[in-house]
């Protein structure tokens, strides 16, 4: 799979979000690695019933579907035949998790779900190049809209739920934030680092010198360009190209390693605001522009706390969501009939 195939898989997965839950509700069952199965849930038929809970079936459609969505975050890993079986059950454990959430979730009122839902798939179909894209990422996952359009529909409900009854309640501490930020001094390390954008006149490695001095002469003359005054992002959409010309050059921020020696010299030695000089790389002639430079530095509390306490909420959200999947999976009636 392409990456950019993986991406748009991705996209199509963000908006189904089939087990948006699925850490918290994974950390209420062994854990287990999610790995790529050598053979699917596929010789099962489709509508054949692998489970039921309290009373309402999980069909074999539905594992299918949720390995693939286990797996689009591991393309690259095999499962062994002799471990199908426990890939199986994970997968058939969440489901069984996102049924027992479901249920409970249903019984609440979300005013105008059916534009939440509307508003949700229009956001995730945006992600994709085109229509065509969108409808065959579907069908890989052999879905059709309405199919989409009921996931989601269930995503909502049951994140509703989870942030109604359990999130709210979640609190994090001053203590607790100050305890993991000094428990973790390395996560919080920030190594020098510049944001800058550039233009990049490509050349060919096996360009000619005619051509090598013709990419020359143009990046020389947006130079001149640029120092009297030209808009820096409308020449890079114009003349650039490195992909980030859609984001008028900006290669956002990267430490020192990150970019080829001759242009990471260039950038690191800029100052916010500056143009360099034409640099060449292998790669063409660039023309870089600084706007930002921070510091190494550890990053103070009180600008760490923010993410602290999210990262804290989560993590108590999740464990929270598994406890309480494991006191309603024991009071609920659940019939496994995966074969």
């Amino acid at each position: 799979m392409s990456a950019n195939k993986h991406l748009t898989q991705a996209s199509l997965l963000a908006i189904a979000a089939l087990l948006t839950f699925s850490e918290a509700a994974t950390a209420a069952e062994k854990e287990t690695k999610p790995v790529k199965p050598a053979t699917t849930v596929a010789a099962s038929a489709p509508q054949e019933v692998i489970a039921k809970v309290n009373g309402s079936p999980i069909y074999a459609i539905e594992l299918k579907r949720a390995q693939k969505v286990i797996m689009s975050g591991q393309p690259n890993l095999q499962v062994p035949p002799e471990r199908q079986k426990e890939f199986d059950t994970q997968a058939l454990n969440q489901l069984i998790s996102a049924e027992l959430l479901y249920q409970a979730g249903k019984k609440q009122e979300i005013k105008d779900i059916e534009k939440l839902v509307d508003d949700k798939i229009n956001q995730g179909k945006t992600r994709f190049s085109n229509q065509q894209d969108f409808e065959k990422a579907i069908k890989e996952l052999d879905m059709t809209e309405a199919d989409l359009r009921e996931y989601t529909r269930r995503d909502l409900l049951i994140s509703t739920f989870i942030q109604q009854n359990i999130a709210s309640k979640v609190k994090v501490s001053e203590e607790d934030s100050k305890k993991f930020y000094e428990q973790n001094q390395d996560k919080f390390k920030q190594e020098e680092s510049v944001r800058a954008s550039h233009i990049l006149i490509g050349v060919d490695p096996k360009a000619t010198d005619e051509e090598k001095k013709k990419a020359k002469e143009k990046a020389v003359k947006l130079r001149k360009d640029l120092a009297a005054g030209a808009d820096f992002a409308a020449l890079a959409k114009g003349n650039s190209t490195c992909p980030s010309s859609q984001q008028g050059g900006d290669l956002g921020y990267f430490s020192r390693g990150q970019m080829v020696p001759p242009f990471e010299q260039a950038a690191f030695t800029l100052k916010p605001g500056e143009l360099s000089d034409v640099v060449e790389t292998q790669f063409g002639y660039h023309i870089i522009k600084a706007i930002d430079h921070k510091k190494a530095e550890t990053v103070a509390f009180k600008d760490a706390k923010p993410r602290i306490d999210e990262f804290l909420k989560n993590q108590k959200t999740s464990a929270a969501v598994a406890e309480y999947l494991t006191e309603n999976r024991k009071k609920a009636s659940v019939e496994i009939l995966l074969k």
